[in-house]
């Protein structure tokens, strides 16, 4: 499916008059937590913030919903959104009022009683499993506190939940700025992209990445993937298409960095290329002894000047640190969801806003 396309079936934030309205943003609020529940990265928090400015430009009101972590239907403590209602107040520099559950009497109540350009964020939609269930009920329930329906998570448009999926079908609905924005690029890589591409998969868990390196293949020029990678399409004797486009360490697959003979290989074709599609660390890198392999190959793909597309929590955690992730021309807050949408595979959060 082409840019287009897309756009051509699907609303965006920009087709509503938003005014006066109750405006149901499902967000990715599903951050990086220690045990206490205090956020260690608010990356994806940042990327949503033109929805929301918008909206309050408009002078609509703003309901936010979101999961974090897997409570499994029941209210863990340190789950709840309490931390993320005083980073968005931190980052809008406005107050956000955050209520004690997403669905129920109270919360409509607090809702209905709303003024323009109020902020409200919901508890934890997990707190239900009603939620990843993708209930009816439920979804009905939550659509009842909108007059309309934005997404803007494409973080979760993998997942059949309510709030991702079930939701559409009791609200008009349409895509927010950060899920247009991820469409836009991405599809990129699939319409045409500039060559040579090179596309780097490392991390480990080849079963959630066979289908991506299967697909990506039959576009890229070369597949450069990590050793655990390579270990595991070795043991399970995964056939791709392509063969001669996968690249990897040819031996010590199990090792904490990819060596200076790889890395050499890695950057000589990543400086070659005209795009660039990276998901995945490569070695421990968040040990300062085998971060090397990792950090060369983040130095190429700056150097190449390429169209360059990075996703994957780790990576993006990496490259932060590191000062590096405005180098790159797109970041992704979609992991999963990124390898999904370019594998080609089912993403009912977008199917569900056609």
């Amino acid at each position: 499916m082409y840019i287009l396309d897309y756009f051509k079936i699907m609303k965006q934030i920009k087709d509503f008059d938003v005014l006066g309205k109750r405006v149901l943003v499902r967000c990715d609020f599903n951050v990086p937590i220690d045990d206490s529940g205090t956020i260690l990265d608010d990356f994806r928090m940042i990327k949503t913030l033109p929805t929301i400015q918008y909206l309050l430009l408009h002078d609509a009101k703003i309901i936010l919903m979101s999961h974090l972590g897997e409570p499994g239907g029941s209210v863990v403590e340190n789950l709840k959104l309490d931390n993320v209602k005083e980073k968005l107040e931190e980052l809008l520099k406005l107050p956000v009022e955050k209520l004690s559950d997403c669905i129920g009497p109270e919360v409509a109540n607090k809702v209905l009683a709303m003024e323009n350009r109020q902020i409200i964020l919901l508890e934890n939609l997990r707190f239900h499993k009603e939620e990843t269930d993708n209930d009816p009920v439920f979804a009905k329930e939550l659509s009842e506190l909108g007059d309309m329906y934005i997404n803007d998570a494409f973080g979760d448009c993998h997942r059949t939940h309510a709030s991702i999926a079930g939701i559409v079908q009791f609200l008009p609905h349409g895509a927010g700025l950060l899920l247009e924005n991820e469409i836009t690029n991405l599809q990129k890589i699939l319409q045409y992209p500039k060559k040579p591409m090179v596309v780097l998969v490392g991390g480990k868990k080849v079963e959630t990445k066979a289908a991506f390196i299967e697909k990506i293949s039959t576009l890229a020029d070369t597949v450069l993937v990590g050793g655990l990678i390579k270990k595991e399409i070795l043991s399970e004797k995964i056939h791709f298409t392509y063969p001669e486009k996968i690249v990897g360490p040819k031996d010590n697959l199990d090792a904490s960095d990819i060596g200076d003979d790889m890395i050499a290989i890695f950057r000589e074709k990543i400086l070659t290329a005209k795009t660039v599609v990276w998901n995945g660390p490569f070695g421990k890198f968040e040990d300062e002894n085998f971060k090397k392999g990792t950090l060369e190959i983040a130095k190429a793909i700056v150097e190449s000047k390429a169209f360059s597309v990075v996703g994957g929590g780790e990576t993006i955690e990496f490259l932060r640190k590191e000062g590096m992730l405005d180098k790159f021309s797109h970041v992704s807050t979609g992991g999963g969801a990124m390898l999904e949408f370019l594998s080609g595979g089912k993403m009912p959060g977008l199917k569900a806003l056609e």
